[in-house]
């Protein structure tokens, strides 16, 4: 073969053939790899080149050279926290302790890592909505209605758009306990605004009970958060919208006049009855009244007329022919007692027709009632 009996040459320069390529450089022992001598030897020869001092750096410069770097190196462990931060420490990835705000001290990467955490600042996010951008100064939004629509108690579908505040009570449960904080807020955000809506009905939703499901659901958020060991603590949530569905909110809108209208004819209906039912009481009142006094009247002169025909009685037994003499004259009395009257003596008129001027005397009493009248 062409290279069977090659010498030198090669990629390696200087030793024997045995290759298209040449053999590797040879030691002083012989030996077929580098030298390990050798490396150093060059190696130190550039740092020579490099570093002040010339031929004369050896071990003493070589060790200069280390603790500068060891010095630089632990000089990094050095790091700030800002006011509204709190640092997490750790070493080998274990957290060993937090830091306040100011110049702080750990051990340098790889060794030591430190990892901080915004505590002071509010942060939000709000439910059924998304910002898109802003134009012409104002922002736009986008509805969800995925996270927004909600069925309540009374089986009805509402809109609840609503934001929540939060911020980080234990940073080191926060870093660790949970993967994505935010993620995390708004699923259990949208559960207990769901469950909350659930046990509710639409009407108290829409208008006075508002307060009252804001702080059933802040509550409920910070139990599960608190579950989870989160780091979290639930400053606020607010109800920014509540109405029912869009492509519904026509008919609701109907039903609610017919509430409103059904609700002000029952005031108008109870206005009139408490006007009138006062008035028939009190008439009813009257009646009741008038009637127990006339009962009263009839009862004493019943009892009035029984004592004296108990009287005329005893009386009667004691003189008969007296007293229905006495008797005959009163009621006569009082039937005659009171009208126009002719008395004719039959004695001194027998046999002859009396002759009665009737005509005479009713012109008479007839001119003497109209004179009555006109007095």
């Amino acid at each position: 073969m062409p290279w069977s009996n090659q010498s030198g040459g090669g990629g390696w320069k200087g030793g024997g053939g045995g290759g298209p390529w040449g053999s590797p450089p040879r030691g002083p022992n012989g030996g077929g790899s580098p030298d390990l001598d050798e490396i150093l030897r060059r190696g130190q020869d550039k740092l020579k080149t490099i570093l002040p001092g010339g031929s004369g750096f050896g071990g003493r410069g070589l060790a200069i050279a280390l603790v500068a770097g060891a010095a630089l190196w632990l000089a990094t462990g050095f790091y700030r926290v800002e006011p509204d931060e709190l640092g997490v420490e750790l070493v080998f990835g274990k957290v060993i302790g937090q830091t306040k705000p100011g110049l702080n001290y750990n051990f340098p990467y790889p060794v030591g890592q430190v990892q901080t955490v915004q505590v002071l600042s509010v942060r939000e996010l709000t439910i059924g909505s998304r910002d898109v951008g802003r134009s012409g100064g104002l922002i736009q939004t986008r509805l969800a209605p995925e996270e927004s629509q909600m069925l309540t108690g009374d089986e009805n579908l509402v809109d609840v758009d609503f934001k929540v505040q939060w911020n980080v009570k234990d940073a080191t449960a926060f870093l660790f306990n949970i993967q994505d904080p935010e993620r995390t807020v708004r699923a259990v955000a949208e559960s207990a605004m769901r469950e909350v809506v659930g046990r509710n009905n639409i009407q108290p939703i829409l208008t006075e009970d508002r307060q009252k499901i804001e702080q059933s659901v802040r509550e409920l958020m910070q139990k599960a958060l608190d579950s989870y060991n989160a780091g979290v603590d639930i400053r606020l949530v607010q109800m920014q919208k509540v109405d029912p569905p869009s492509v519904v909110i026509d008919a609701f809108r109907d039903v609610q006049a017919a509430r409103a209208d059904a609700e002000r004819m029952q005031n108008e209906a109870l206005a009139f009855a408490g006007q009138v039912v006062p008035g028939a009481r009190g008439q009813a009142a009257q009646i009741t009244a008038e009637a127990q006094a006339y009962r009263q009247r009839i009862v004493e002169e019943a009892r009035g007329q029984a004592d004296r025909f108990t009287k005329v009685y005893e009386e009667y037994k004691r003189a008969p022919e007296v007293t229905r003499e006495r008797l005959y004259l009163e009621t006569m009395e009082r039937v005659l007692g009171g009208m126009d009257k002719v008395i004719v003596e039959q004695k001194e008129g027998a046999g002859v027709v009396p002759y009665l001027p009737l005509d005479s005397v009713r012109r008479q009493q007839s001119r003497a009632t109209q004179q009555q009248g006109a007095q």
